[in-house]
């Protein structure tokens, strides 16, 4: 027999509060009869646990119409519909912490069985995600983290030690490209990302500035207080434009952001630079930045595969919201995808603890580097 999912029993019940209970991290849920979007082929789409199928995951993004966020949709509906359960992807055109509280309310009043976030702000949204799993939604997180109190797993695309040296590895390799030396050289260089409270993005640029002040003692932050865009396409233009008024000899401009690193390559275009006067590197998916690598804007840029992120976030709140547990060290076996292993959430942010089920950290297994020899190789 099916479950009875937390959208069909509010429907059934015709009150939203009455889901209290059913789906929260590590809580059982009822069985009833399916939802019409399951598969009869996805009744083992859960690997060794309860089965996925049937249920329903709010995928919300920081924000709607990026290249990232619109790939990692992409991934996560193509592996939900053979594993057996809906993603709704759930989002405003705007990166605002009021903007993304309303989406959390909405899809937890629509009866989702779970949602995976990746949240604008950790602090700004934490009540909003509290109500939720009080509401009986499991709460799950991707890409941006929320507070480890808040949210069951995560879904991380690398520790801060890991992204912060892929950062400075793809900055040293620019440099050099162009005739620098960044051993001995003096590097001038500044930061362009989103915006202040975004969890990953600070912690990568951390991560990178102490890698930077111990490897490579030379280099100049001319700008230790950052440039932030906002996530806005247009502000990330306008910002570096800035930038680029501000330090026209800048030697390098990191942009950790899949919004602020096209709009710098687009600002440097504007200013008539290119990849022989500036170094600009950061991370964006490919097919978002094949025009400014074609121009000769940019020599590398970074990501991760986020269709496969945005997957596993999605599985890994319905395989929760299914009923299953996990503590560190367990690992969950993801249809098409392989074993994921539990880690503790200190691996992502110092200092954090960890409770004793169903809260923690999943690395996605690679990182990829662009360049023009490869950067046809990937469609997202």
């Amino acid at each position: 027999m099916n479950q009875l999912t937390r959208r069909n029993f509010v429907k059934v019940s015709g009150v939203a509060a009455l889901g209290l209970g059913l789906m929260g991290c590590g809580s059982s849920s009822t069985e009833s009869s399916s939802s019409s979007s399951s598969s009869s082929s996805a009744s083992d789409a859960s690997g060794s646990g309860t089965s996925v199928a049937g249920l329903t995951v709010a995928f919300i993004p920081k924000v709607t119409g990026n290249a990232f966020f619109e790939s990692a949709n992409n991934g996560a509906q193509k592996h939900a519909e053979s594993w057996g359960f809906t993603v709704d992807y759930e989002g405003d055109s705007t990166a605002s912490v009021s903007a993304q509280v309303s989406v959390i309310n909405n899809v937890v009043a629509s009866g989702v069985d779970a949602l995976c976030i990746s949240t604008v702000d950790a602090s700004g949204v934490s009540d909003a995600l509290k109500s939720a799993t009080k509401s009986g939604v499991t709460v799950c997180t991707w890409d941006s983290d929320a507070k480890p109190e808040d949210r069951c797993l995560m879904v991380s695309q690398g520790t801060p030690d890991i992204l912060g040296q892929m950062l400075v590895d793809m900055a040293v390799a620019g440099l050099k490209q162009r005739g620098k030396n960044p051993d001995t050289d003096a590097i001038n260089y500044v930061w362009h990302y989103s915006q202040a409270t975004v969890t990953d993005q600070n912690s990568w640029h951390v991560a990178a500035e102490k890698i930077i002040a111990d490897k490579y003692p030379s280099w100049v932050n001319v700008h230790k207080d950052n440039y932030y865009s906002e996530q806005d396409a247009e502000k990330a233009i306008t910002v570096g434009e800035s930038i680029l008024d501000a330090y026209p000899n800048i030697d390098l401009i990191i942009c950790n952001d899949s919004t602020a690193l096209p709009g710098q390559c687009q600002a440097a275009e504007n200013k008539g630079y290119n990849q022989t006067t500036i170094t600009i590197t950061g991370f964006a998916s490919p097919q978002s930045m094949k025009e400014y690598c074609t121009n000769g804007t940019l020599y590398n840029w970074g990501l991760w595969d986020c269709g496969l992120q945005g997957a596993m976030g999605c599985y890994a709140a319905a395989y929760l919201a299914a009923g299953n547990t996990v503590k560190v060290g367990d690992k969950i076996d993801i249809p098409d995808i392989g074993e994921c292993e539990v880690l503790e959430n200190s691996s992502i942010s110092d200092g954090a603890t960890t409770a004793d089920k169903n809260n923690g950290v999943i690395l996605l297994p690679e990182r990829l580097v662009f360049t023009k020899d490869n950067v046809d190789d990937y469609d997202f």
